[in-house]
């Protein structure tokens, strides 16, 4: 398959698909495939999800839910580390 300037081929459930990407983002696009295509079989062994489309979704969907914990977990402990610098600077007497 020819790859026109910037693209990347990668291979999601053994389908190759290629994807406009800047050379610098090209390896974040891969890890990205990568996870994702791991996800996807995951979802396609179970046998309880059937279909290109639902088990994409449901990998989506899971995916997602992943990153928004992963970004709430993230803010509490940026709060935390902001309460701890103004008890220090409160000890500290600043």
């Amino acid at each position: 398959m020819n790859k026109p300037g910037n693209a990347v081929a990668v291979t999601i459930l053994d389908k190759e698909y290629l994807v406009a990407c800047p050379p610098e983002a090209q390896s974040g696009l891969r890890e990205a495939a990568s996870a994702l295509d791991t996800k996807m079989r995951e979802i396609r062994n179970t046998g309880k999800v059937h279909g290109l489309e639902r088990i994409a979704v449901m990998a989506a969907l899971n995916l997602s839910y992943e990153t928004m914990q992963a970004s709430t977990r993230d803010s509490a402990i940026e709060q935390s580390l902001e309460q701890m610098h103004r008890r220090l600077d409160e000890v500290l007497g600043k």
